[in-house]
C-alpha cells in the first residue's frame, strides 16, 4: 500500500466511513491514477477534468459519476489538502426520472414466484421493512426483534443505526425460513462465514423479474414499501424515519410516482361550468 493510499484510508477510517464507501473512493482514485499512470499527487485539476469527462463518455450513470467526484474530492480536499472549492471538482446534475412502481399484487406475485426461501426471505424483507440490499444482508439473528414486533438496522447509509416495524407476515415467513435453514448468526448466511451478498441478490431479483414479467430491482422493492405506505396514508415524516432519510426532500419524491395520490386529484375542469 503506498503512503497516499494509507492516509486517504486513514483520513476515511477517522471519519467512520464504512469499508463500503472506503473500497470504493480507493478503487475510484486506483482508476484515476492508471488512467495517467501517475500518482494523484502530481496531477490537478485539468487530469481530474480530463478523467471526469472520460468517465461520462463511456455513458457511465449519475450514480457511478457521483462516485467518482465524491472520492477526488476527499483525495484532494482532505487528504492532499488541496485548496479547492466545491466546482473545481463539480457533481454532475442528476437526472430528475420518476422510478416505476409496481402496484402491491405485483410484488407479491413476484416474491411468490421465487422457490429459494432464503432469495425470498431476502427480497420480501427489502420490501417489507424498505430495508437497502446492504442493510438486508447485513443482518444478524439478533436484529429481528418478535417481541416488540421491530428490527434493528445496523450502520445504514451515513453509519446511521434505526428500527423498523416487524411485519406479521414477513415475521411468519422468518419462521418458516428458519426451520428450513436453521442460520446461526447472520440471518442470511453465505460463503465462508460471512453473509449472504449484494450480487447474489441482485442476480437472483434481475432472473426473478424477467421470468415474471414485473420490473423490480431490488432497490425498487424499497420505492415500493415506501409508495405503497403513502397510498395507504402513511405520513410523510414517519415513511421518512423508516427509510432512514437524512432530509424529507428524499422522501417527497414518493409522493411524485403514487399514481393513486394522482388520480384522486379532481381536476378544476370538471368543478367549473366548462362547455362539452
Amino acid at each position: 500500500m503506498t503512503p497516499l493510499r494509507q492516509r486517504m484510508v486513514e483520513d476515511m477510517k477517522i471519519r467512520n466511513f464504512s469499508p463500503a464507501t472506503r473500497y470504493r473512493y480507493i478503487l475510484a482514485v486506483e482508476k484515476f491514477a492508471q488512467h495517467f499512470g501517475r500518482s494523484p499527487e502530481r496531477l490537478g485539476r485539468e487530469q481530474v477534468r480530463e478523467f471526469l469527462v472520460s468517465i461520462h463518455e463511456t455513458g457511465a450513470s449519475y450514480s457511478v459519476l457521483s462516485s467518482y467526484v465524491s472520492a477526488l474530492r476527499f483525495l484532494y480536499r482532505i487528504t492532499l489538502r488541496k485548496p479547492w472549492t466545491p466546482e473545481d471538482i463539480p457533481f454532475p446534475r442528476q437526472p430528475k426520472h420518476l422510478p416505476s412502481i409496481p402496484t402491491r399484487d405485483e410484488v407479491l406475485r413476484f416474491l411468490g414466484s421465487i422457490p429459494n426461501i432464503k432469495h425470498r426471505a431476502v427480497l420480501a424483507t427489502c420490501y417489507a421493512a424498505g430495508l437497502r440490499v446492504s442493510e438486508a444482508v447485513g443482518l444478524k439473528i439478533a436484529d429481528v426483534d418478535s417481541a416488540r414486533m421491530l428490527i434493528h438496522v445496523h450502520e445504514g447509509k451515513l453509519s446511521k443505526d434505526r428500527m423498523v416495524p416487524l411485519s406479521t407476515k414477513l415475521l411468519k415467513l422468518y419462521r418458516t425460513y428458519y426451520r428450513a435453514v436453521r442460520p446461526t448468526d447472520w440471518l442470511f448466511p453465505g460463503r465462508y462465514g460471512k453473509h449472504l451478498s449484494k450480487r447474489v441478490v441482485e442476480t437472483v431479483c434481475l432472473r426473478v423479474s424477467r421470468a415474471t414479467g414485473v420490473k423490480l430491482t431490488v432497490h425498487g422493492l424499497r420505492h415500493a414499501f415506501a409508495t405503497h405506505l403513502l397510498e395507504a396514508g402513511t405520513d410523510l415524516r414517519k415513511i421518512q424515519v423508516v427509510l432512514g432519510h437524512a432530509s424529507i426532500r428524499s422522501t417527497t419524491i414518493y409522493s411524485h410516482v403514487s399514481t393513486q395520490l394522482v388520480s384522486e386529484v379532481k381536476s378544476p375542469f370538471d368543478e367549473a361550468d366548462a362547455p362539452g
